[in-house]
């Protein structure tokens, strides 16, 4: 289900580090409390990747979550998200990339929870795909979710889908059919206890 995910400050990963790089230079107002390190929480404003006003790929301050009727929407499934009135103009236009070194999740044994971070096998930066909306004029976003892989299934019922490098420009782009870009998600994941 993706309830929190993790920014390493200092993640080896070239990509990511430009990702926090170009944030960092973007004019942010430091009122929104902008977090390009450690463990991310729904709410927190967070650098997020989407198209400019010119279609090119640009990183942007968003806050996870859509607000409404005073809850907050983190997650949307992957396979309902565009017939869904909320959601649907999100997977047409308004597709967004959140960068992250892995996400965690709890597995329940009886009262116990078992927190994991899990991240692609590959050692690339681990992309989460997303929609967003502007509210407020703010950007608010939130991670599509599917079915979770063999491997991890133990653990929760869902869990975000990842996109591999090949497919980040399709993802953003609104000519590219949502659902049949969804379908090259990442499926080999490991997972660890984390602390």
């Amino acid at each position: 289900m993706c309830g929190r995910y993790f920014i390493e400050e200092s993640d080896a990963d070239e990509e990511l580090q430009l990702v926090i790089a170009a944030i960092n230079r973007r004019d942010v107002d430091q009122r929104v409390g902008l977090k390009c390190a450690g463990e991310v929480f729904p709410t927190d404003v967070v650098p997020v990747i989407a198209n400019s006003r010119s279609l090119r790929p640009a990183v942007f301050a968003m806050q996870w979550g859509y607000a409404l009727d005073g809850k907050t929407i983190i997650n949307a499934r992957s396979e309902t998200a565009a017939s869904r009135p909320l959601f649907c103009d999100g997977m047409a236009q308004r597709r967004c990339l959140i960068p992250a070194s892995n996400y965690f999740e709890w597995e329940r044994r009886g009262k116990e929870r078992v927190k994991y971070a899990i991240r692609p096998t590959a050692r690339e930066a681990m992309y989460m795909a997303g929609i967003y909306r502007i509210r407020a004029g703010r950007p608010e976003f939130l991670i599509l979710t599917r079915e979770p892989t063999q491997s991890i299934s133990f653990i929760h019922g869902r869990m975000p889908v990842m996109l591999p490098a090949a497919a980040l420009a399709d993802w953003l782009d609104p000519r590219r059919d949502a659902q049949v870009v969804l379908n090259f998600a990442v499926s080999e994941v490991t997972f660890r206890p984390a602390a």
